[in-house]
């Protein structure tokens, strides 16, 4: 059964895989022809309901040092596990409001979208999967099934450079200097791609160049990637490579310092990491702070964010309402849980307490050692699969994440990561040999 009734116009309409031509650079580089055989599809209520509940949900995180802290964003880090070097970090070069720039990845379930990690700042990927969508529609049965009920798409690379243009405070029509700036460590496998971003960003208003962070100075009144100045970091290192090793902080200083002088503009600041912090969905799904909301604003909460809690011992709130001691619950339940670290990215680190193989003295002890450290457990999702044709036209089950985007300009665009649901797999990243696909979404009638 299709997942809505947009597939299964489309499955009936399109039955056969529908190619991709990757004549995109940047799909040929990363994503090297794992994409998927059709799009996926959202209907126009659903779009616009999720792109509301995302809003929600951004502004709710960002709220929370008002809300909870009392405007004490040093105490709000440290309530996330933050330790000093990433308190000073989160602290320096911030902009006087939280960057718009989000990826939310997400589960379709029986009653909706479901949220699986939350990630704000320049650092997120998946805008290029756009180039998905553009070669998709040299298929003329798809081409004709987005015309006949009106589907669009976001262009999410567009939106994602926009967005940095208009937080950077540049002047319309300038051109400025953005330096694509990656870790050292990670800059080695990342920079043909990075380069292969350079110049596609090149192409929409900026002159954009892949680095890493050592190879910027500061000097001059300026940082200077050789001798172009620059006007804009595009930070795609993450808080965590503060913990990286020693001599991270005297490579993030002088970029930190330049940022504070206004001599550079760093996308995104790093108290974007704050609001992606798994510890900070506790805290929203938390029954205690449900009085600081509004009713509107926890029906979106409710919609979208499965129940959440930290690591600690005591007592909380099970959805039904019952009490029960949080690490007692989660040894009796560990088929319902997932063990998450708060900082982590990209599945790293998580374990799911149905795994294969995992058994209950294994979960048991993962739980116990996490207990007041930098972990949540969330409640599992069960995601409804989608039908793929597989290389013989057969549809086959594959199980989708849904990478949406809000932006500065236009929200709800989005990509799929997926893998064949009788794969076993566990967490579903490009790591774990996930393929990518497209998201269409039809126009609400106005009329």
């Amino acid at each position: 059964m299709a997942r809505n009734a947009l597939s299964a116009e489309f499955l009936e309409t399109v039955s056969e895989p529908v190619p991709v031509d990757p004549e995109s650079e940047l799909l040929k580089i990363f994503y090297k022809g794992a994409l998927l055989t059709r799009p996926f599809f959202l209907e126009a209520d659903e779009h616009q309901r999720l792109v509301g509940d995302l809003d929600v949900l951004r502004g709710a995180l960002t709220s929370l040092p008002d809300r909870l802290f009392g405007g004490d964003l040093t105490a709000f880090a440290r309530a996330l596990g933050m330790n000093d070097d990433q308190i000073s970090c989160v602290l320096r070069g911030r902009n006087t409001s939280v960057t718009r720039l989000s990826r939310a990845d997400l589960y379709a379930d029986a009653s909706g979208f479901r949220l699986l990690e939350y990630n704000m700042g320049s650092a997120i990927g998946g805008s290029d999967a756009v180039d998905i969508a553009r070669g998709l529609l040299n298929h003329t049965g798809l081409m004709e099934f987005v015309e006949k009920r009106r589907l669009t798409h976001v262009d999410t690379l567009r939106s994602h450079v926009d967005t940095i243009r208009i937080e950077s405070g540049t002047a319309p029509g300038s051109r400025p200097v953005v330096a694509l700036t990656d870790w050292p460590s990670s800059y080695e496998s990342l920079a043909p791609y990075m380069q292969a971003v350079a110049r596609r960003w090149s192409e929409l208003g900026v002159e954009a160049h892949a680095c890493h962070i050592g190879e910027l100075t500061a000097r001059d009144g300026g940082v200077w990637l050789g001798e172009r100045r620059v006007d804009i970091i595009n930070r795609l290192f993450m808080l965590e490579d503060v913990l990286s090793g020693p001599g991270a902080m005297d490579l993030l200083d002088p970029v930190l310092d330049a940022a504070e002088r206004g001599e550079v503009k760093l996308f995104t600041p790093l108290d974007a990491e704050l609001y992606g912090c798994k510890a900070a969905l506790a805290m929203l799904s938390d029954e205690a702070n449900r009085p600081l909301f509004s009713a509107h604003e926890l029906a979106s909460l409710d919609r979208i964010l499965p129940w959440t809690r930290s690591v600690r011992e005591g007592e909380v709130t099970l959805e039904d309402g019952r009490r029960v001691d949080l690490v007692a619950y989660a040894l009796e339940s560990r088929d319902e849980l997932v063990l998450k670290p708060t900082l982590a990215h990209s599945g790293e680190g998580v374990v799911l307490g149905w795994q294969e193989g995992l058994t209950a003295e294994q979960w048991a002890e993962r739980v116990r050692a996490a207990v007041d450290g930098p972990f949540v457990l969330q409640r599992r999702i069960r995601p409804v699969p989608e039908l793929c044709a597989d290389r013989n036209g057969d549809l086959v089950e594959w199980t989708p994440v849904w990478g949406v985007f809000t932006t500065a300009t236009v929200s709800g665009g989005g990509f799929i990561r997926a893998t064949r649901t009788d794969s076993g797999a566990d967490v579903i990243n490009l790591g774990a040999g996930a393929s990518i696909g497209a998201v269409f979404h039809a126009v609400a009638d106005d009329r």
